[in-house]
């Protein structure tokens, strides 16, 4: 389909389908999770720390074996137990510090799943590779792995004294957008969810409506394996955010950049439309591309999280 020929975003059909197995491969995921012990390790990191946050370098085991690193950063002057967010990390980027959601009031951990730095000893597909590892088998794909790793931050976090379990939210943009509808989907401890300009939502769709990377990265390994196009397109279906949608019952943002050509906006609403939650909220910013209007959507973004897990 050519650029000219592409509906309006609103107006888009995925052509992704859900497989009729999907939420007994992910809740059989999760039941074998719970038998891994976290082994959390949780070292203070004066470096990195300021007079009013306290920060943690956290490993923690995961699915596989896989040991898991975060950064973990609460206030240190607190009554009372805190409200919890959980940043999830684009495709390229290093997990940062969240000092800044600390600053709010917030206990905040800042996961690197699998093959991100300082989780990459295990597992370390690169870049590009990290999108067509295994691509052709569900049990081995990297994105089995790197959810739970996601998911499991929630069980760090509700084993904590200082977290309110009952106020944890999840955010992030681009990967981390995924991430955040893959770990609201899978856990529903999670209170509060924001997505910015989702990746890993319409796989199949996007490789049509875009020829950037990372989604390109699939388009080469076609290229390269024209006979396993349908073997990709059925592993996919079980890791597209598209098919976690019915899953979410929290409430939940999404947000995108009308001219994101590296996550299309086709995908941004076909992932809004199949979430079930009934308090859902969708920001479209025209003009914008994959930064998803963050400028003007930041202060949304902090009152969202402070209405669901401060004001709770």
């Amino acid at each position: 389909m050519s650029h000219t020929e592409r509906v309006p975003p609103d107006q888009y059909r995925t052509i992704v389908t859900r497989p009729d197995d999907f939420d007994a491969f992910w809740d059989g995921l999760l039941t074998q999770t719970v038998d891994i012990p976290l082994n959390a390790t949780v070292e203070p990191v004066p470096l990195h720390s300021t007079p009013e946050i306290e920060v943690y370098d956290v490993h923690y085991d995961s699915l596989d074996g896989v040991r898991i690193a975060g950064w973990y950063a609460v206030p240190r002057e607190r009554s009372g137990k805190l409200p919890a967010i959980v940043q999830v990390p684009g495709y390229l980027q290093d997990p940062p510090i969240p000092r800044s959601w600390a600053e709010d009031g917030y206990a905040a951990f800042s996961v690197a799943p699998r093959g991100k730095i300082r989780s990459n000893q295990q597992f370390n597909p690169g870049y590009p590779g990290l999108l067509t590892h295994n691509i052709v088998d569900r049990n081995t794909y990297t994105y089995r792995g790197f959810y739970i790793d996601a998911a499991r931050v929630i069980d760090f976090l509700l084993s904590r004294d200082e977290v309110d379990g009952e106020r944890i939210g999840v955010n992030g943009s681009s990967q981390g957008g995924g991430l955040a509808i893959s770990t609201a989907a899978l856990r529903p401890e999670v209170r509060a969810a924001a997505a910015g300009c989702p990746y890993l939502c319409g796989y199949m769709d996007s490789i049509e409506l875009t020829h950037t990377y990372p989604y390109q990265e699939i388009s080469d390994y076609l290229r390269l394996y024209p006979e396993r196009r349908e073997a990709v397109r059925d592993t996919l279906a079980y890791f597209d955010g598209i098919n976690f949608g019915p899953r979410i019952t929290c409430p939940i943002m999404v947000y995108i950049g009308l001219q994101d050509n590296v996550c299309p906006p086709e995908t941004g609403y076909a992932v809004f439309n199949t979430i079930a939650s009934e308090d859902k909220q969708f920001y479209p910013y025209d003009g914008h591309g994959h930064d998803a209007g963050s400028i003007h959507h930041g202060p949304k973004l902090k009152d969202f999280f402070k209405n669901h897990l401060q004001n709770y």
